[in-house]
């Protein structure tokens, strides 16, 4: 499926989405989706323009939003130096494959999303929001949740797609949609790494030199991780653990093996499918990591 180059339609009000989302489409319907969202805070990179492009074949309009939402930031994480760069968001959404004239790109302020301020009612990702990433950032998931929840309410796609880069966040995503009856496909598309192995990630900007070597270390361990995986998940985890020392990465928040399904750790004689995550601070910036991998289940 071909898209016409032209400029998408910038929303940065209910009312501004409402009227590009309701706008006649000015080509024939060629996809088996009538609309995609790709959920973004901005700070665009390829591994975003993977998600578009993947959009691009499934929709025949698609909607990108861009909103750094301070309810999934704790308590002295970067909310206030997240890098934001609309102008220079939108000249990298334009294009052939990527977003045209029956697009939209929807860039609102909180307190659009949040009207009336913080949410009272929040979503709440039970244990699911307990464990790794929501362990290490209490009350992270509920915010993510909720303002998935409120986007695919504003935006009303078809289907929803999300990047495996943040694994648990995708299984959050998915179980959320079940559980509440949200009437929307969710897609997870793989994540893309730069030429170095180091898996995009709008907070990468924040590496020195010297620690942009070292975070290719995070890549090294799950590719230790998968070629120990015919021993089995006590195998996977200490090889990939001992990559991560020999790179100098030595502020590691987790490594584990989970189920793709719910993100629980798998048994030790665990065989068959399972995600390798890991996080890790290098410098002051944490990074988050995974791959899959196929365990052969020995103790």
């Amino acid at each position: 499926m071909t898209t016409a180059v032209g400029t998408p339609t910038l929303a940065r009000t209910r009312a501004e989405l409402d009227a590009a989302l309701r706008a006649p489409s000015t080509g024939a319907a060629q996809a088996r989706h009538a609309r995609a969202v790709v959920m973004t805070m901005g700070a665009l990179h390829a591994g975003h323009l993977s998600l578009v492009r993947h959009a691009r074949t499934l929709a025949d309009r698609v909607v990108v939003t861009i909103f750094v939402n301070p309810l999934q930031f704790g308590a002295g994480e970067d909310l206030s130096r997240y890098p934001r760069d609309l102008e220079r968001d939108l000249a990298l959404l334009t294009g052939p494959g990527l977003l045209g004239p029956d697009d939209v790109v929807f860039a609102p302020e909180p307190d659009v999303v949040y009207p009336g301020g913080d949410p009272v009612v929040r979503v709440s990702a039970g244990a699911l929001g307990e464990s790794f990433e929501g362990a290490i950032r209490p009350g992270h998931f509920d915010g993510v949740l909720t303002v998935v929840l409120k986007l695919l309410h504003l935006t009303r796609p078809d289907v929803a797609l999300f990047g495996r880069k943040d694994a648990q966040q995708l299984v959050a995503v998915r179980r959320m949609v079940r559980d509440l009856d949200v009437p929307v496909e969710v897609v997870g598309v793989p994540l893309v790494r730069d030429d170095d192995g180091v898996a995009l990630s709008s907070r990468n900007a924040y590496l020195s030199p010297d620690e942009r070597h070292r975070a290719r270390g995070l890549s090294q361990a799950l590719r230790a991780g998968e070629q120990a995986s015919d021993a089995g998940a006590g195998a996977v985890l200490a090889a990939a653990r001992e990559a991560l020392a020999a790179a100098g990465v030595t502020d590691v928040d987790y490594v584990a093996l989970v189920d793709p399904d719910d993100f629980t750790p798998v048994p030790d004689d665990h065989a068959g499918e399972a995600v390798l995550a890991l996080a890790a601070r290098v410098g002051t910036t944490r990074l988050i990591d995974n791959t899959s991998v196929t365990l052969g289940g020995e103790a």
